[in-house]
């Protein structure tokens, strides 16, 4: 299959707009790109099944030191860089996000402590009443700005439940996690040092007073496993606050504008439901509010999808345009449906696949679904407080657009 002699180069807005990648996905189910404010080309996967059979190839790695002779630096470090963070990030975004095989299983193995369904069905019930105090508060004022009032400090009260981030300090992380959405490293940069080093407090603090948390578990994987120490501890720490509350946070912004601007399954949804649980999978799906996963690395020369492959060449899969590629849902991908029929496992790539599926999956739904029906079922639904075209939005480099704020009249 032949594809294309020169390489797309991609804005952020582009990551992030299903339709464009209609082209691109007709093209090829591999095509090379270049994303906004990185300097090297990779290869993006456009369609459902090649997307979902890459993330579970083991010829490809996440960790580009793995390709020995790979040249320059990694994509991961070019996106440091765009940011403007300091060198030091990588130590712990790539403990768990970039590592592989073994090593990786053995560190998911101890976070999936803290997210088992029993602990996630647990917090449930916090999560309803944080969520009804809040549509209380903001209802009581008539409007509000939803994803600083409301998203964040859900999203953040669930997570660092799990974690074991004390409720006085969560007001701070919340900040600090908006800061990293921000984009703008003078506001970025302070907010991860911000995190370090109430990560170090933390587990200081848990070695002097153990908690059912998670901090407290990987503390005593520590005594077990002399190369597991406190940079694992707090890398791991930090990839989960990190994806736990701001792309959360964000979902859930999504899928509350993706229902105001789709008024017909709002109501459909209101007069029924009992389509919740199935809203949330056709949510997920519909906004992708993660549109690329990491790079992968290729460990040898190789064919995948009839598309040659050199060793070392970056591939990453586009969660985005997988997720609404005619192929898997021929039935209109491009249209929202509440109660869209899936076919096995979850129906989407939203969380990604393979031995890098979001740990945090279970918690992300049970969100989702107490946050539309506190919002939308129980009362009257919220309305948009701005004209639909006034919404504004920031771009991050590798990650598409999000929403700068939600205001909403109650």
């Amino acid at each position: 299959m032949s594809v294309s002699e020169h390489v797309h180069s991609l804005s952020s807005e582009f990551v992030s707009t299903a339709s464009g990648y209609r082209e691109l996905r007709e093209q090829a189910p591999l095509v090379q790109v270049m994303l906004a404010g990185l300097e090297t080309p990779m290869w993006l996967v456009t369609r459902y099944e090649e997307t979902k059979a890459i993330l579970a190839d083991p010829r490809f790695v996440r960790d580009a030191a793995k390709v020995s002779d790979q040249e320059g630096p990694s994509i991961v470090d070019q996106m440091i860089a765009a940011y403007g963070l300091p060198p030091e990030f990588r130590d712990y975004s790539g403990v768990l996000v970039l590592s592989d095989g073994k090593d990786h299983m053995r560190m998911r193995s101890v976070i999936t402590r803290a997210f088992t369904a029993r602990r996630v069905n647990a917090l449930r019930p916090t999560i309803e009443r944080i969520a009804r105090e809040l549509r209380q508060t903001l209802s009581a004022k008539g409007e509000a700005e939803l994803l600083a009032e409301f998203n964040y400090p859900l999203a953040c009260a669930a997570i660092c439940e799990l974690v074991g981030i004390m409720e006085v300090d969560q007001p701070q992380v919340r900040k600090e996690m908006m800061d990293a959405i921000s984009g703008d490293p003078a506001r970025l940069v302070p907010a991860f040092k911000s995190m370090v080093e109430r990560c170090k407090s933390l587990i200081e603090l848990r070695r002097e007073n153990p908690r059912d948390d998670l901090i407290s578990a990987l503390l005593r994987a520590s005594e077990e496993e002399s190369d597991f120490g406190e940079k694992q501890i707090i890398a791991i720490v930090m990839v989960l606050i990190d994806t736990g509350i701001g792309p959360a946070a964000h979902f859930l912004a999504d899928a509350t504008l993706a229902l105001l601007d789709h008024p017909d399954q709002l109501e459909r949804l209101r007069k029924e439901p009992e389509l919740l649980a199935g809203a949330v999978p056709e949510l997920l799906r519909f906004t992708s509010s993660v549109p690329v996963g990491a790079p992968m690395y290729a460990t040898e020369d190789l064919e995948f999808a009839g598309v040659q492959i050199k060793r070392g060449e970056a591939v990453i899969p586009g969660l985005l345009a997988a997720n609404y590629d005619p192929r898997e849902y021929p039935d209109d991908a491009l249209r929202l449906d509440i109660a869209r029929k899936f076919g096995s496992g979850v129906g989407h790539l939203a969380f990604g696949h393979g031995p890098h599926y979001c740990i945090g999956a279970a918690l992300a739904t049970v969100q989702a679904e107490v946050v539309i029906n506190t919002l939308f079922l129980s009362g009257d639904a919220p309305t948009l407080a701005v004209d639909r075209d006034k919404l504004e939005f920031v771009a991050r480099p590798g990650d598409g657009i999000h929403l700068k704020a939600l205001p909403v009249r109650f």
